[in-house]
């Protein structure tokens, strides 16, 4: 199982990373297309590559923001129940949060599909709408893949990863 959530953290990692990287472009292109306006001259493009760069920035941090609890939880009856039944809460959450995201990246990578076909692009610079389309389909499959990892580790070992920090980059 440690084996099993190294290689997970290893993928997690490297997905936050272009998530990061993907926040980089897009403060990159906003701040010279602002610049670019004051002096008359906007960026051409700006408004394909930054809504592309959303795509990797929102995606690609996702499987991290699992990792580390960051999603949005209520806990107000929480401190009422057993132990065991929070646990059953959260594998089923964990276990939801799998369906739901292995759904997003099989409807996108059908999406993808249909782009490539169409040979579907953005407005301005024709970016190929299918290259992000992919890049979200597997960025949804690590987070997918992360949920149900952290869902076996509830049931089986009673582990939660987001209860301690970080993972080692």
């Amino acid at each position: 199982m440690h084996a099993i959530r190294k290689l997970a953290d290893g993928l997690i990692g490297l997905s936050a990373i272009l998530g990061t990287l993907g926040l980089l472009a897009e403060l990159v292109v906003i701040l010279i297309d602002v610049i670019g306006r004051a002096f008359g001259a906007p960026l051409y493009g700006s408004q394909d590559v930054t809504t592309m760069a959303m795509v990797i920035l929102v995606f690609g941090a996702m499987a991290l923001c699992d990792r580390n609890g960051g999603h949005i939880s209520v806990d107000l009856l929480e401190h009422r129940f057993p132990n065991w039944l929070n646990r059953v809460f959260d594998v089923a959450a964990a276990l939801i949060g799998a369906v739901i995201f292995a759904g997003l990246a099989w409807a996108v990578l059908e999406s993808a599909k249909l782009s490539v076909m169409l040979n579907l692009s953005t407005n301005l610079i024709k970016l190929p709408k299918a290259w992000f389309q992919y890049a979200l389909s597997a960025f949804a499959v690590i987070t997918a893949l992360g949920m149900l990892l952290r869902a076996v580790e509830l049931t089986f070992t009673g582990r939660d990863v987001r209860k301690e920090g970080t993972p080692e980059a």
